[in-house]
């Protein structure tokens, strides 16, 4: 059995394709995608740390913010937690890698906020440059 498709199969199969990619929720630091998910998980983990006072071997600590990185509606304290790749959530003993999240948090409230995403990646020595949608 032989397929043919003639031009108008053809128009037909094209129009149908979505003129646009699906927009993906999530974040971009250096080579690494992640998605809104894995943001919002090592956030509440850090969250959870700083306000019970303690966390997992260095993190998450303080951050304090010397690229000067605009981070929109949030004001310091700012804390830094690792952001792995391998999509789980950073203790200690692992690689902390190159990626982390940035939070806010209010020590009268004992309110969180996500702030951004920032990375080692494309950076010189220790410093961070922005994970994509922080700026």
């Amino acid at each position: 059995m032989q397929l043919t498709l003639g031009p108008l199969s053809l128009v037909a199969l094209i129009s149908a394709l979505p003129a646009e990619p699906v927009a993906r929720a999530g974040t971009r630091c250096g080579y690494t995608w992640y998605y809104d998910s894995a943001v919002d998980a090592a956030s509440s983990v850090a969250c959870s740390y700083v306000r019970r006072g303690r966390g997992t071997g260095n993190y998450p600590h303080q951050y304090k913010n010397y690229e000067h990185f605009q981070f929109p509606g949030t004001v310091p304290p700012y804390y830094e937690f690792p952001l792995l790749a391998s999509g789980r959530i950073y203790v200690h003993g692992m690689a902390a890698g190159p990626d982390r999240v940035i939070i806010a948090y209010n020590h009268r409230t004992r309110f969180c906020q996500p702030a951004g995403q920032i990375t080692h990646t494309g950076a010189n020595g220790n410093h961070f440059v922005a994970c994509s949608g922080t700026s």
